[in-house]
């Protein structure tokens, strides 16, 4: 498989689950910690040796395209002050990568989404990332997946392990039962939020790395319920002719689009941060002597 070089980006989502904040927010924009979740995307990206993103945008979400613009009066004013770690912070990712932005004008599912990045992508294989997955690794979950994309010159997508009572939000797969590799399996069949008799509990979460023909395959796929394009029906049809994989990645996956994966998030992030551990510590344990 040819290198991948760009990435797609839908935030075109209203984000009804964080109502009433985002209805003047962009939920992509609320902070992890100290900078909003889009960051964490589009710098896993980066890290991954891509440079050319793609957001697919609705009304409301110029802001977004905003914060990776470059601040030239707030750059030097931080370095007048001399404030050097917050100018890398604002100024590097900016620089690092090209953004562009295309209009879903009509919102008709993910399939639609990634389908209107067509011109943008041409004739190449290229990675999605959904900004309701934040996944904390030491190497980058879509770097990881490119490598396993280049090994096997097959389609690649993000596999995580689900409570079973959870399987029903998800697309799930159903996978060979013999592995290629560690994490790494050929995909048998995909369900789209199956009610009962799920084939696994592995669910499709939201890094993707395909090949330019599902766009072919988007134009054609019949629209779902709410007249909505689902990825999941071209992705079956897909693996007829191009064999997906299905890699569970080394990482933890947060769910940023739900308000409890959202504070969960935040709180593990901020653990991290060596300055916020300990005060953190004792508030959790002050909290819990209370009780």
């Amino acid at each position: 498989m040819l290198k991948v070089k760009k990435a797609v980006i839908p935030v075109a989502g209203l984000g009804t689950r964080f109502l009433p904040a985002s209805k003047v927010v962009a939920k992509e924009l609320f902070p992890i910690v100290d900078r909003p979740s889009i960051h964490y995307i589009v710098e896993e990206a980066w890290r991954s040796g891509i440079k050319e993103i793609v957001f697919i945008t609705a009304s409301g979400k110029g802001a977004i395209e905003d914060y990776f613009d470059i601040d030239v009066g707030l750059e030097l004013f931080l370095e007048k002050k001399g404030d050097i770690e917050r100018l890398q912070m604002v100024r590097d990712i900016g620089r690092a990568v090209q953004v562009h932005s295309v209009r879903q004008k009509i919102a008709l599912g993910l399939g639609h989404a990634i389908l209107s990045a067509k011109n943008f992508i041409g004739d190449e294989p290229f990675a999605v990332l959904l900004g309701d997955d934040l996944v904390d690794a030491e190497i980058p979950c879509i770097a990881q997946m490119m490598k396993m994309a280049d090994k096997h010159d097959a389609p690649v997508i993000a596999a995580y392990r689900v409570p079973a009572d959870k399987v029903e939000r998800y697309g799930i797969i159903d996978p060979d039962p013999k592995p290629l590799a560690a994490g790494l399996w050929k995909v048998k069949a995909m369900v789209e939020k199956p009610k009962k008799d799920a084939p696994s509990n592995m669910a499709i979460i939201g890094r993707y790395i395909l090949p330019p023909g599902i766009f072919g395959i988007l134009e054609k796929v019949q629209a779902g319920v709410g007249g909505e394009i689902q990825l999941t029906d071209a992705l079956i049809q897909l693996n007829r002719t191009n064999q997906i994989l299905a890699y569970e990645f080394d990482g933890i996956r947060y769910d940023a689009g739900d308000i409890y994966g959202f504070l969960e998030a935040n709180l593990c992030l901020a653990m991290k941060r060596p300055e916020l551990e300990g005060r953190l510590k004792d508030l959790m344990r002050h909290l819990l002597e209370k009780e």
